[in-house]
């Protein structure tokens, strides 16, 4: 079930010796990025343009990928998202690949999906508090990254990713 993930997943990045430090932490990161970015989008059991346009935005800008290189990642995303039976498969790849900095960035990213399309449900906040956990992200993390999106949102501001 995982087997295509992996393989994206190691076909675009390469371990630096034994360390398991990311030669590229970036490339690692909007992979497993993009598949908890499409298990936000369905949290609320209500998928709208918005969160997809949320989620395709950040995997774009914040990774700086081509729109090709987008939409394979967000559909590969979409496609291991359907058959997975837990979230600690993708949150797993983050724990072991990421810098605690990427794990907040990664929370923060959840945040403006949920937010993306103006209303944040219960299930989508219980979801990012789940991620969190899982990538060892502090309570205090997880809320300065809710406040900072919630910050931009009042103010106006589009949610940039």
């Amino acid at each position: 079930m995982l087997r295509s993930i992996r393989q994206f997943f190691d076909s675009r990045i390469q371990l630096i010796g034994g360390s398991g430090q990311a030669a590229d932490p970036e490339h690692a990161l909007r992979l497993a990025t993009a598949a908890l970015l499409v298990e936000m989008t369905r949290a609320d059991h209500d998928v709208n343009e918005k969160e997809r346009g949320a989620v395709s935005d950040a995997v774009q800008r914040v990774f700086n990928l081509a729109p090709e290189e987008t939409q394979e990642l967000v559909r590969l995303a979409e496609q291991e998202a359907d058959g997975a039976t837990s979230l600690f498969q993708f949150t797993s790849l983050i724990d072991k690949h990421f810098s605690m900095e990427q794990k907040k960035r990664v929370v923060e990213m959840l945040w403006r999906v949920a937010f993306a399309d103006a209303h944040k449900d219960k299930y989508e906040e219980y979801l990012v508090r789940k991620v969190a956990d899982l990538l060892h992200v502090s309570d205090v993390d997880f809320i300065r990254a809710r406040h900072n999106v919630e910050m931009e949102c009042a103010s106006g501001a589009s949610v940039a990713v």
